[in-house]
This record gives C-alpha cells, structure tokens and sequence, in this order.
C-alpha cells in the first residue's frame, strides 16, 4: 500500500499544532488522500487549519475542522509543594519591615530555589519583596523580576562649572521641564529608535501588541520615585572605563524604566505562569515559567527587549538634556535592576539571578545607588561579594508606604525640608518625602562588604511626576 509520509514537523510547519488534530490529519491524509503528493495533501491541511467552519461538513475533512474549531481544554496546573527554606543572607535585618522578611522567607521555600539574599534597602513589594535577591535552578519568575521591568540608573557627567546650578537655577529648570516628560505625558511627534525595529517585536505576538504604547512612551519617565535630576558629583578616584579623573563635577541622574510595555509584559506572563503553578495561597505571585518551555523563552525574550527599551528611553532622555545644555559629557555611567541573568554560583552550579530592586554589584562591576529627594547617591564599585550573590541596595528604600507619607507629611513639612537643604524639588510631593526613606548612610554602612564608593552624587534640581 502507497503510504503518504506526513510527518509532525510538517503539520507543525503549516499551523497545526494540535496533538489530537496532528494525529487525526495523518489518518484521514493516509486514509483518503494517499494518492496525492505530500506538498498536495499539506495545502489540502493549511485550508482547513486556516478555515476550519469551512470544512465542518465535509466528510473526510470534518473530524479535523472539529478538533480545530473545538475550545481547548484548560491545562490543569500541577499542585507544588514547598520545601524546605534554602540559605539565604539579610543585611542590615534591624531596618527591614516584617512583611519583606515574611515574603523573602517563603521564596526560599520554593523547590526551584537555590539561595538568595535580601538587600539592606529592602521593603515588601509584589511577590519578590524589592530589595530581593533569588537564585532558581533554570526557572524565571516575572513577579520576582518585578512589574517595570530593567527599572535603570544613568547617570552623565559634565565639565560645566557646578555653580551654575546657583547662578543660572531658572534656566536649567527650563531644561528640565522642556525635555522631560512623566506619568502619562508624552512627546508629540513620530518616534524612530532601533530598539522599535528589533525582530523581537514581531518574533513575539504579545511584544508586537505592545510597539505603539513602546514608542509613545519613549524617553519619558514613570510616576512614583523615578526622577530626573541635577546635581554635584564629587569624584574620589579615578575611574578608568569612563577616563574620569577625580573632581567636582555637574551631573544629570534619571530613574525610569520599561514604562507601561514592562508593565503589561509582567502582568501577561505572570498570568500565564499562575495558570501552569498551582502554588500555595501566600506564594502564588512567585508562580514561575520554565526557561526550556515556550512560555519561558518568551517571557526571557521580552524581558530582555523590555531591558534594552529601559537602556534606550535613558539614553534619549539624555541626549536631549546634554542638546539642551550644548554640552557633550564627559562621561556616562548606568546600571539596571529589575531584571533577571544567567549566572554561575560560587559553587559552579548555573543559575537564574533574579534581582528585584537590587543593583548588580560582581567584582569590579560600577553601579549607581540614588538616596531620596535630598539625600546623596553614590557612585559604587562591586567586591563581587558571595553572600550577596554579586547584588547591592539599588536605593535608600522605603521605610513607609505612600498613603502613610500623605497622611504624616504635608506639603509644607516637605517644602521646609527642601529648602533647609537648598533643593528644588519641580513635581513630586509628600509621598515622595526623604522622611518617607530609610536613611541611605546607614544603608551603604549595612553594604560595605558588597560595594567600594567612588563618588557621592548630590541632588540639587530635581524632576518628578
């Protein structure tokens, strides 16, 4: 008997995806359609994948259009225990609230855990506490990456004379408000950027849904306590990748990230993830996605993308800000969190770095580490510590929630605050307060195992929501 050779890349080449309807549609080709060519009976097949209420009636192809027209069931998620709690390291425990701790504790009990460590700047978040730290075996969980995803510092550096901050204050306000944009303001005007041409955006259904809202978005900045700011870099030593010699310096430092495209990649995946982890009720926002599963690489691969969408809204930010000023920089430092990265552990075993609200800090790595408002940020340079698994604070972190710093703060608190200390504070407000934060000296003091400090950034014109 003539055999039809249809085999299951074939069918998976023209659509059809569908075990049971794979499986049917090499009968049915088999059985009726033997004496045509393969490439025949798979034309015959794409009719049907692409139309298949056509073909309902049709009385050798109807069992297939049936499948196919069929609501899939649902996939039952597999029931997860917890195990035991895998080591991990606190740092600075006495200024960390409660609810982090509790949240750290149960991702350790998590089987796909292998170590973690909770930064000193820590406060309780969504799955992950931020400040969290966690190593899987080869699983990445989007709640414990976190919602705004490649969150980045950058900072540029200028050979402008820092008493213009005093003596020019109205213009360079001008600049600020001029090119930079926050919460749902936009730039009007078409935007081009390779990071909107990347083959990614069409490689993944879910990223091409999100281009428009990524190219509106672009170079502007979040709500909450992103920023962008001027202030006064004092450089301690010389730093060699960017030829910086100590000084005192003019520098412009931004906060933002993936905008509402790392937001909407979070929420997406996190779903997915939920649906295949049936986790117990206190660890369901750690629900993770296989990195060797289709939904695993797509999810890295948009997180990846949301990454270097972060990299390039920063980079615009910048490049207006340095147009603005007429003035080239001298030098360019960032660093991102939010994010995860395959790593060795110091035992040898591969890993998934997921650091929520922490700065990577590998030995000889720079990272930035912003204060509050009014408080200094530091220049930082990693020891590539073990315990810490390569990761620092990413900030001074909160000690109070927003509605409790509307409540405490009045706007006139925040306003004498400011000016005791000679800042100018365009936007933001009480739940943004300094008093809102943990003091960031004793943060780095809880952290200098970790990280060696290069220079003290120190706010002076500062941008918000």
């Amino acid at each position: 008997m003539k055999k039809l050779n249809i085999q299951g890349k074939d069918l998976k080449r023209i659509g059809l995806k569908d075990d049971r309807a794979a499986s049917l549609a090499k009968q049915v080709m088999q059985k009726h359609y033997k004496d045509h060519k393969k490439e025949e009976a798979l034309e015959i097949l794409k009719k049907v994948i692409h139309n298949p209420d056509k073909f309902r009636n049709h009385p050798q192809l109807g069992k297939i259009s049936e499948i196919l027209t069929q609501k899939a069931p649902k996939q039952k998620a597999f029931e997860i225990g917890m195990g035991s709690p895998k080591p991990w390291t606190i740092f600075g425990e006495d200024s960390i609230e409660k609810g982090a701790l509790e949240q750290m504790a149960t991702a350790m009990k998590l089987p796909i855990s292998l170590k973690g460590a909770l930064m000193p700047d820590a406060h309780q978040g969504y799955g992950l506490p931020i400040g969290g730290v966690l190593a899987t075996q080869n699983e990445v969980i989007p709640y414990g990456v976190g919602m705004d995803i490649g969150c980045r510092m950058c900072m540029s550096v200028y050979d402008l004379n820092i008493k213009k901050i005093d003596s020019d204050t109205h213009h360079l306000k001008r600049v600020l408000e001029e090119n930079t944009r926050f919460g749902k303001a936009e730039f009007s005007g078409p935007v081009e950027d390779p990071v909107l041409e990347r083959p990614e955006l069409n490689e993944v259904k879910f990223l091409k849904s999100l281009k428009k809202k990524a190219s509106d978005q672009l170079g502007t900045s979040g709500q909450g306590n992103h920023f962008v700011d001027i202030g006064i870099l004092e450089l301690n030593e010389y730093v060699p990748e960017q030829d910086l010699h100590p000084g005192t310096y003019l520098a412009m430092l931004s906060h933002s990230g993936s905008r509402g495209s790392g937001a909407e990649i979070a929420r997406h995946y996190t779903r997915i993830a939920m649906d295949k982890c049936n986790l117990p009720k206190g660890a369901r926002s750690l629900a993770w996605l296989d990195l060797e599963t289709e939904e695993g690489i797509e999810y890295w691969t948009a997180m990846n993308w949301a990454g270097a969408y972060s990299a390039a809204n920063h980079y615009r930010i910048h490049q207006k800000l340095a147009q603005a000023l007429g003035s080239k920089p001298l030098a360019l430092f960032e660093n991102h969190h939010n994010f995860a990265w395959k790593e060795q552990l110091s035992d040898g075993r591969k890993a998934i770095i997921h650091r929520k609200g922490a700065t990577p800090a590998t030995k000889g790595v720079l990272g930035i580490i912003p204060g509050s408002m009014a408080d200094n940020g530091y220049l930082v340079r990693g020891k590539g510590s073990e315990a810490a698994l390569d990761s620092a604070a990413h900030g001074a972190g909160r000690k109070m929630s927003r509605s409790q710093a509307k409540k405490q703060f009045s706007d006139k608190e925040l306003k004498n605050y400011l000016a005791e200390r000679n800042i100018h504070l365009m936007g933001g407000g009480p739940d943004e307060s300094p008093m809102a934060y943990k003091n960031i000296s004793e943060v780095m003091r809880h952290q200098a195992d970790i990280v060696d400090i290069l220079a003290v950034f120190k706010p002076r014109i500062v941008r918000m929501a």
